[in-house]
């Protein structure tokens, strides 16, 4: 599964992913001819003091050189290529089915580990890719040649190579099975280096604010220690590798000379031929070298190709049906006996909600911290799914839709406001991408976004910095709603979208809103009974369930939980209220 998973993104480098390891071919044979030729330099011409040979010879030498030279530069070239095209195919996978999932699919992997596996785990498998390209080539083409060429030579001198290989094999197994192990963990490792690293630097702030820095440190110390110690052991682990590797090729060298300077006071073998005998014995230990390199970098690159597989082939558990509908009819909103889980076998976030929502109809929200009332808003446009009962828009359930269609129906304004860096017009027209100023301002007057914007310096061509670090609270607050209001959806949904800002503010936002597109069904989410009681009617929520569902002032006659808040919130009470039974 994950080699098939690597293979398939190949796509365009294909062509290059087949001429490196021909090249390398070419540029290991014509290579592994240099010392032969060597040889025939010394016995030909200067052992018997013939320069026409050595010239001869020389020149034969050079040519080769310099086509081993022109075939590696090709390999080379053609390696970086492909290994670099393939990883950034992988991203382009990755990030793709990342567009896909859903927000459980997001929780499952978390984002730190999401964002180490589009980084470090792609960059191991991309010097992976163009080491097996031209070292896993060059390597056994090298050890087999060399071989053939010291058989050729000298059957009774090759047996030398056959131990050390035995050697060096057994030796390399014992590592590589130990290590595999240690490098999966080190990965894992990484992901919470990376987590704590970017929950730091999103909330540098509210360290500073509350000095935290020290305490921040010593967690990121912690998690830097862990990795420490595992790549510590892994590394030395694999070290081992190298002493091993030396003591093999020097005891060849070693037991070359011994026998090979018995053959030739024998007259059984040349001193050319002892001579060459030394560079493939070199090429050799160097190949199983190279090998052992591979078998490092396979290691650690498996694990890392395992991570990446597990991204792009995860099946989102959200996904358009086999005909999917592209018309909604109107706005209307039905919840039918729902229950609701963030985690599958966890506790229900809703359950056993019925509810139904007229087209137009304007619907305020109320409940305690952690009641349930952003997941309504969330079931809506699909952000998650149900588990059990439906949830319908226009009269059909939300799962019959297309995604996009549905998505584009329904504004959501959530309670964390993201704005992306660019300039204030580029984050408005995410809300209606081919937007004209005009429209632009028009939302943004209706979300009492206008009066700021027309301050900056620029205006609506203003930069925004990433994540709107640049602008308030309630400035954000403004303009995310103004993004949502020139979609001009079918239903809009402001989960606590104006807590950020003042009352005054508010209240304008609140009858813009409640003035502009009457057909559009809005569902206002909020701690502050101020913010809803000019709706149309209101649900209250605790702990998960509908406790109430009418009219402002029928809810202060007949349920306990609203009186309790509008009471709390009566006398100076602004703060979110844990309601209780």
């Amino acid at each position: 599964m994950i080699l098939k998973t690597i293979i398939k993104q190949i796509k365009q480098y294909r062509t290059a992913v087949i001429l490196t390891p021909v090249f390398t071919s070419a540029e290991v044979f014509i290579g592994v001819l240099i010392p032969y030729i060597t040889a025939s330099i010394i016995d030909k011409g200067i052992n018997q003091s013939n320069l026409e040979a050595v010239y001869k010879y020389g020149t034969i030498m050079v040519g080769l050189a310099f086509l081993s030279l022109l075939f590696g530069i090709l390999a080379g070239r053609y390696a970086a290529y492909s290994s670099t095209g393939v990883a950034a195919n992988l991203r382009d996978a990755m990030y793709g089915n990342i567009q896909r999932f859903s927000f459980s699919d997001i929780d499952k992997f978390s984002t730190a580990g999401l964002v180490t596996r589009m980084t470090t785990d792609v960059s191991n498998v991309e010097n992976s890719i163009q080491m097996l390209l031209r070292t896993s080539v060059r390597a056994p083409l090298n050890l087999i040649s060399s071989f053939v060429m010291c058989f050729f030579i000298n059957s009774y001198m090759s047996l030398i190579f056959v131990c050390a290989i035995g050697i060096l094999s057994i030796s390399l197994y014992f590592l590589i099975k130990r290590a595999t192990k240690l490098f999966q963990q080190i990965f894992q490792k990484y992901d919470t280096l990376n987590s704590v690293i970017e929950e730091n630097v999103n909330a540098i702030r509210v360290v500073k604010a509350y000095v935290r820095e020290n305490k921040e440190l010593s967690k990121l110390d912690k998690a830097a220690l862990s990795l420490y110690t595992l790549n510590v052991k892994a590394e030395g682990l694999m070290a081992l590798n190298h002493p091993i590797m030396n003591m093999v090729v020097y005891g060849c060298i070693i037991a070359i000379s011994w026998f090979g300077a018995h053959q030739i006071s024998e007259g059984t073998l040349t001193t050319g031929q002892l001579t060459s005998l030394f560079s493939y014995v070199m090429t050799v230990m160097m190949s199983l070298m190279m090998l052992s390199m591979i078998f490092v970098s396979v290691t650690m690159s498996v694990a890392s190709a395992r991570r990446i597989t597990e991204v792009i082939n995860e099946e989102p558990d959200m996904f358009n049906p086999d005909s999917p509908l592209l018309e909604i009819k109107d706005g209307s909103v039905d919840f039918n006996n729902v229950c609701f889980s963030y985690k599958k076998g966890g506790d229900y976030a809703l359950e056993k909600i019925s509810l139904h929502i007229k087209s137009g109809e304007s619907v305020g929200v109320i409940g305690g911290t952690g009641s349930g009332k952003s997941s309504l808003g969330s079931l809506i446009c699909r952000l998650y799914d149900v588990c059990e009962g439906s949830v319908s828009v226009g009269g059909v359930d939300v799962r019959c839709y297309d995604l996009k269609v549905l998505r584009e129906s329904v504004a959501i304004v959530l309670q964390k406001n993201t704005l992306f860096s660019g300039t204030v017009l580029d984050n408005l027209r995410w809300g209606k991408e081919d937007a004209t100023l005009e429209e632009c301002r028009q939302a943004c007057r209706m979300a009492c976004a206008d009066e700021f914007i027309s301050q900056l310096e620029e205006g609506y061509n203003s930069k925004i910095e990433q994540g709107g670090t640049n602008l308030s609270g309630g400035q954000r607050q403004r303009l995310a709603l103004a993004r949502a209001l020139l979609k001009k959806p079918k239903i809009l949904i402001l989960d606590d979208a104006t807590s950020a800002v003042d009352t005054a503010t508010e209240e304008k936002i609140r009858t813009a809103i409640h003035n502009s597109n009457k057909d559009s069904t809005k569902i206002i989410i909020s701690h502050r009974i101020l913010s809803i009681t000019d709706c149309d009617r209101i649900i209250v929520v605790d702990n998960g369930m509908v406790c109430g569902f009418d009219t402002h002032d029928n809810l202060l006659k007949n349920n306990n939980i609203y009186q309790d808040i509008y009471q709390m919130q009566s006398s100076g009470g602004e703060g979110d209220f844990d309601a209780k039974n």
